[in-house]
C-alpha cells in the first residue's frame, strides 16, 4: 500500500494539484494522510477543501484550520497571517466549516502517529531542532510520528538518549527500521526552506520506505490570484522565495 503524505496545503490549489499529478507519475498512491493546515495564506481555501475531500483522506487539523473557525486566538499570528486568516474565514461555506470542524488534532495509523505541530502540542509547537524532538519522543508510543507546521522537510531519529537530525532533499529515501523517527514531509503550499517547489512524501508500506519529492508548480498563477484577492504582499512574494 502506498500513502501520499502531505502537509500545509495552505489554500494553494496550483501546488496541491501539481503534487497530486506528480505523485501519480511516481507510481501513484492508494491513500492520503494530510497533516493539517489545509487553509490559510493562499487564495483557494474552498477549492482545496473540496479537492481534499474527494481523496477521502485521513486528515488532522492545523492551527490555521482552527483559526479559520475562530477556535483559537489569532493574536499570536503576525499581522499578515491574521489578515489572511480573516479573509479565509469569509470564503468558507457552512459545509467547508463543518469539514474542518470535524478534523481531529491527532490520529494513529498503524505504526504512525499523525500530528500537525507536534504530538506534545499538536496545534502550535514547531519541531525545529533535536532538543524539541527529544522531548516529543516522550509523547507518542508508535515507532514513527509524522508532523508538518514548519514547512521544512526534516527527519529526527532517536538513538538511545541521542536524537540525530537531518534535512530531507528531493529523492531522499528513509528506510524504516527499529529506530524511532519524527518525519516532516515539508509544505505543499508554502515551503520555507528556500526552495519554492512543493514538497511531499510517499510511504510504501510493503517496502517499508518513505520517499521525499519536490515539484515545480505555476507559482505565478497562485500569486496572481492572491493579488486579485487583496492578500498581503509579503505572503505573495514569499512563495517565489521559498521562505
Amino acid at each position: 500500500m502506498k500513502y501520499l503524505i502531505i502537509a500545509d496545503i495552505h489554500s494553494n490549489l496550483e501546488a496541491f494539484q501539481t503534487v497530486l499529478d506528480d505523485a501519480n507519475k511516481m507510481g501513484g498512491f492508494e491513500r492520503v494522510w494530510c497533516l493539517g493546515d489545509v487553509v490559510g495564506y493562499g487564495p483557494d481555501p474552498a477549492a482545496c477543501i473540496k479537492m481534499l475531500q474527494e481523496l477521502k483522506p485521513v486528515c488532522i487539523s492545523g492551527n490555521h484550520d482552527l483559526a479559520a473557525l475562530d477556535k483559537i486566538d489569532i493574536s499570536d499570528f503576525n499581522a499578515d497571517a491574521a489578515r489572511a486568516n480573516r479573509w479565509t474565514a469569509d470564503q468558507l461555506s457552512d459545509e467547508d466549516r463543518a469539514y474542518l470542524d470535524d478534523l481531529p488534532e491527532v490520529v494513529w495509523q498503524g505504526d504512525f502517529t499523525l500530528a500537525h505541530g507536534s504530538p506534545r502540542y499538536p496545534a502550535w509547537e514547531y519541531i525545529t531542532n533535536a532538543w524539541t524532538a527529544t522531548e516529543n519522543f516522550k509523547h507518542f508510543s508508535t515507532p514513527y510520528c509524522l508532523v508538518g507546521h514548519t514547512h521544512v522537510p526534516f527527519v529526527f531519529e532517536q538513538e538511545d538518549i541521542l536524537v540525530n537530525e537531518g534535512y530531507l532533499g528531493n529523492g531522499d529515501m528513509l528506510v524504516l527500521g527499529e529506530k524511532r523517527l519524527i518525519v516532516n514531509p515539508g509544505g505543499v503550499g508554502q515551503p520555507r526552506d528556500r526552495d519554492p517547489r512543493a514538497s511531499y512524501a510517499i510511504y510504501d508500506s510493503d517496502e517499508r520506505v518513505i520517499r521525499h519529492y519536490r515539484v515545480e508548480y505555476p507559482i505565478g498563477l497562485t500569486q496572481e490570484k492572491m493579488e486579485n484577492a487583496g492578500l498581503p504582499d509579503f505572503l505573495i512574494g514569499r512563495l517565489g522565495w521559498g521562505i
